[in-house]
């Protein structure tokens, strides 16, 4: 098949590992920056609810 490509694109066969090699690349990283943008979201999510707890505790305790 790569070669069959190479004939079509005039691309040699390190030409288009080099391509393969490349889009593999980006999708990872792109896969990367998804996760990364998941966990902060998370994170963000975790530090509010955390902030709301502790504030009805407080409240709760200044009560009685």
């Amino acid at each position: 098949m790569s070669k069959k490509l190479s004939k079509n694109f005039s691309l040699t066969s390190t030409e288009l590992s080099a391509g393969k090699t490349f889009h593999r690349s980006n999708e990872k990283r792109k896969t990367a920056t998804e996760y990364e943008q998941a966990q902060d979201a998370f994170q963000k999510n975790y530090e509010r609810l955390r902030a709301e707890r502790l504030a009805r505790e407080a409240a709760k305790s200044n009560e009685k």
